[in-house]
């Protein structure tokens, strides 16, 4: 008790200087559990969006994981999560606004796991469209260009060209419309495996080569050759 009392006698009145560091260590842990995140999402589909974000385990394992790891610096810090609980928690914290701090964070942690989500959902909705535009073209033999996304490509035995600007060599390498509409299937589904957000397609050539075409991800520097 006496050591709670000397916490709350130093932070008493003041914005606690532990903030900032734990804010920035507790968001990049959520990042990083981003494929964790998803996992979860995945497995528990609509169960987990009709519990709400206000009951993610995984930001309270995260906020608990960092305060541990920051106690361990600071030993006037007290353990929020200890035996004491959330009892300990409000009898530390209850003359100054370090639980206001808390919820703060918590309130961000929680918006950085929406937006995941959503960018995930996003994707998804992507690649479904993208199927589903396939899919359709399928009797006429028509693969939609993933650079624009609205000519239908000219694929024929020496190239592939698109209205858009869109043109790659393709001689001697027994390009069809299945083979290519697989090849930018799996590698949409590659990208997907590790990462939420949504990949671009584009064609580049240099002076060695005839044009490839291209699909890269900004978010996590993803880029690979389609053909």
């Amino acid at each position: 008790m006496e050591s709670l009392q000397r916490h709350r006698s130093l932070y008493k009145g003041t914005t606690p200087p532990w903030k900032e560091t734990y804010r920035k260590r507790c968001v990049e842990r959520l990042k990083s559990r981003r494929s964790r995140l998803l996992d979860r999402y995945r497995n528990m589909g609509e169960g987990l969006k009709c519990a709400g974000p206000a009951t993610s385990l995984i930001v309270q394992e995260v906020m608990e994981e960092e305060w541990t790891a920051l106690q361990s610096e600071d030993r006037r810090l007290p353990s929020l999560w200890g035996p004491g609980g959330i009892a300990e928690m409000h009898n530390v914290m209850k003359d100054h606004d370090e639980l206001a701090v808390l919820a703060e964070i918590q309130q961000e942690l929680l918006s950085h796991e929406m937006s995941i989500i959503e960018e995930y959902e996003r994707n998804q909705q992507f690649e479904q469209q993208y199927i589903s535009s396939v899919v359709e073209g399928l009797e006429e033999a028509l693969v939609i260009c993933p650079t624009c996304r609205t000519s239908n490509l000219n694929i024929s035995s020496h190239f592939i060209s698109c209205p858009c600007g869109l043109y790659i060599n393709t001689k001697m390498k027994n390009i069809t419309a299945d083979v290519l509409r697989n090849l930018l299937e799996s590698r949409v589904t590659e990208h997907m495996e590790d990462c939420p957000y949504t990949p671009v397609f584009s064609f580049a050539s240099n002076a060695t080569s005839s044009p490839n075409l291209l699909i890269s991800c900004q978010a996590c520097d993803y880029l690979a050759i389609v053909l």
